[in-house]
């Protein structure tokens, strides 16, 4: 990939589409025997149960200050029922890795509880978790010891001011003791997770990589996503990937990472200071570019909301019950082949306009990010 100041070569809109769409659907009308495939040839692998959908912040992009109705505790999934779940994807429908997301899992009494099943049922399973950090200081050490894989780190400021801004509470000081006693405890490679909002945390950009960079962190940034509850996205106002790319080559020369992506959501680069001559390289930094860079072509994930609701995409209007059918007896068969099902429809991508502003054909989902679980 040509280069332009430190700058992977800008990506047109032709480009971006013939990259993100898979190709047209399959000739047959039946769900395939065996696998969570959808009509056009992708299978997921990857699958990202919500514990709960409570949390503990109240961030700007995903929720409003007063927060959400929470689901009330029956109609949560229990350890048992996720462990079920679980183990229908891993036994049956080939998924490989398993990440448990919120909400706030730290929040979930039974963490612990959850993490040890699945890992005594699945020794080799990578089992990840994404989390602020809010009290993971004090979990970090029983979380690795009860079988966790590793952590992604939602993080977005380092500044007291701007974290207090963005999620509205005080909590910087121990989401970044948090993220030390995970390194700490041996739960990496430790993945930071920031959205950049414009005119808030923007400039902040190439700090944030610094710190991540001396940690031996890999930092992600995602551009702001239509997921928030107050549905007051707008595409003007989001921080772009090119834009991202831009605000980090000031201090930074970014380069194509030469490991494949494998359907991984971020994008990732090599990062070097700018500095004359060709100095090493300090570490990687990945973009997820859902919106104008999308990766649907390669998408490999499937989803278990905290109720037991299989969603095939994070932008799905529509979902399909597991959890009342698991609580009415179903075999694993007939719950396989509802998840099956869920997954076969999958929408070809998620309809969102490359080029302009306006995306007349994309609907935003009623659920925010924290009822369907990143």
């Amino acid at each position: 990939m040509a280069l332009y100041l430190g700058l992977p070569k800008r990506r047109t809109r032709a480009d971006s589409v013939a990259g993100s769409l898979p190709p047209a659907p399959v000739d047959r009308n039946t769900v395939p025997a065996a696998g969570l495939v959808d009509r056009y040839g992708r299978r997921a692998t990857d699958l990202r149960v919500s514990l709960i959908d409570k949390c503990n912040l109240r961030c700007t992009y995903c929720m409003p200050a007063e927060g959400l109705p929470w689901l009330p505790k029956q109609a949560v999934m229990s350890a048992e029922e996720v462990l079920r779940i679980v183990r229908l994807g891993v036994d049956i429908l080939g998924v490989r890795e398993v990440r448990l997301t919120g909400g706030e899992p730290l929040v979930r009494a039974d963490l612990l509880e959850i993490i040890e099943i699945i890992r005594t049922a699945f020794p080799t399973l990578p089992i990840s978790m994404t989390t602020n950090a809010v009290g993971l200081e004090e979990k970090a050490e029983g979380l690795k010891s009860a079988g966790l894989t590793r952590i992604n780190v939602s993080l977005d400021s380092l500044h007291e001011e701007t974290f207090r801004a963005l999620t509205r509470r005080p909590f910087l000081g121990q989401v970044l003791a948090g993220v030390e006693a995970a390194a700490a405890a041996g739960l990496g490679p430790i993945k930071i997770n920031a959205v950049l909002m414009r005119g808030i945390n923007d400039v902040e950009s190439p700090g944030l990589l610094a710190w991540a960079l001396e940690r031996g962190f890999e930092l992600r940034f995602i551009e702001q996503m239509p997921l928030d509850a107050d549905h007051g996205w707008t595409r003007r106002e989001m921080i772009t990937a090119s834009e991202i790319r831009e605000l980090l080559s000031m201090e930074y020369v970014l380069t194509p990472d030469p490991r494949a992506r494998d359907g991984a959501p971020a994008e990732r680069f090599e990062v070097k200071a700018r500095l004359p001559g060709n100095g090493p390289v300090l570490g990687s930094v990945g973009i997820i570019a859902s919106v104008t860079e999308p990766f649907c072509r390669d998408c490999r994930r499937t989803r278990i909301t905290a109720e037991g609701r299989v969603m095939s995409c994070l932008f799905s209007r529509e979902d399909v019950d597991l959890l009342g059918p698991l609580r009415d007896g179903a075999s694993d068969e007939l719950l396989g082949r509802l998840w099956q099902e869920a997954m076969w429809v999958k929408p070809r991508a998620h309809g969102m306009d490359h080029a302009g502003l306006d995306t007349p054909q994309f609907v935003q989902p009623d659920r925010n990010m924290s009822a369907i679980g990143g």
